[in-house]
């Protein structure tokens, strides 16, 4: 099969590939090093491979590679935190005790950012809603909700010089 140029910028670095016309942007991920994103269902059932296109949290295996031309895509690898910190969002979820095997809290955690990013002070209801797309089978659902609340509290508080490192984690 023929392959095709494509840039876009990952993790906020500009990246050309060289892709397949029917590569996802699964598959483009995992063939280029970018081992968060995970090989789950591939039809767009479990999640776990869920990333952030142009802010919006999307199934990379229901995205063609070359639809993401142009755009952001940004995955667990990128995301704003201080140096030797975890993002906020992470962090919640260590501390709520949120992972297991881990499998699927990448695209879980990714769920959540772009869903903070428009809800930054959810309900139960709208975090279930928000996650209805994520499967886990490992922690079960209780302590992910706790982890999101936990971060939307995190997010919500002002960075104080000193305390956040360099550039916003949010």
């Amino acid at each position: 099969m023929p392959k095709h140029a494509l840039s876009f910028v990952l993790n906020g670095e500009t990246v050309d590939w060289e892709v397949e016309t029917n590569a996802t942007l699964l598959q483009a991920l995992r063939e280029n090093g970018v081992t968060s994103v995970k090989r789950g269902c591939e039809e767009g059932e479990c999640g776990a491979c869920t990333v952030v296109i142009d802010e919006l949290a999307q199934k990379s295996c229901l995205v063609l590679a070359l639809e993401v031309e142009g755009k952001s895509v940004l995955t667990v690898e990128g995301l704003p935190a201080a140096p030797g910190k975890l993002h906020p969002i992470q962090q919640a979820f260590v501390d709520e005790g949120a992972v297991q095997c881990g499998f699927c809290t990448p695209g879980f955690i990714m769920t959540t950012y772009a869903f903070l990013k428009t809800h930054p002070n959810p309900t139960d209801e709208e975090i279930r809603h928000a996650l209805s797309g994520n499967l886990c089978r490992c922690t079960g659902y209780l302590s992910i909700i706790k982890a999101v609340k936990t971060a939307a509290e995190a997010l919500s508080k002002p960075i104080v010089a000193g305390e956040g490192g360099e550039g916003d984690v949010r």
